[in-house]
């Protein structure tokens, strides 16, 4: 099957995609190419509501029946929402990894974006693992 790599998103090498929103916070979640790697899911939470964190911190746990990985911070911010519809339907990222989204940021810098990945980037990287 072919991967989706939707170019209006940003990307990081951890598999995390980011949309920036009109009011200048960002909605985070996993990619298909995440999705793909740990196959169905079956618990997504432990975010960090409410927390300030530093790029490259956890924000919060997927668990598929392979393994648990975590999700990281893309950017220094703190975390205004989780998609609670997740913890009754985690499989939902696996059907529609860009429409799941997990969790809802605001940035502390949005020039932090500009380190973020274009889809391109993003689909170099993942062929190349």
């Amino acid at each position: 099957r072919t991967m989706d790599f939707p170019a209006e998103l940003k990307y990081t090498k951890s598999h995390e995609w980011i949309r920036v929103e009109a009011d200048g916070s960002l909605t985070l979640g996993i990619t298909d190419a995440a999705q793909d790697m740990l196959g169905d899911l079956v618990f997504c939470g432990d975010a960090k509501l409410g927390e300030t964190l530093k790029a490259g911190d956890t924000a919060c746990v997927v668990e598929s029946v392979k393994a648990a990985s975590d999700v990281y911070m893309p950017v220094d911010g703190k975390i205004i929402a989780f998609n609670d519809a997740l913890s009754s339907a985690p499989e939902s990222i696996n059907s529609q990894p860009y429409t799941a989204w997990l969790l809802k940021i605001q940035p502390s810098d949005s020039a932090d974006l500009s380190a973020l990945l274009d889809a391109a980037a993003y689909q170099a990287a993942v062929a190349a693992a």
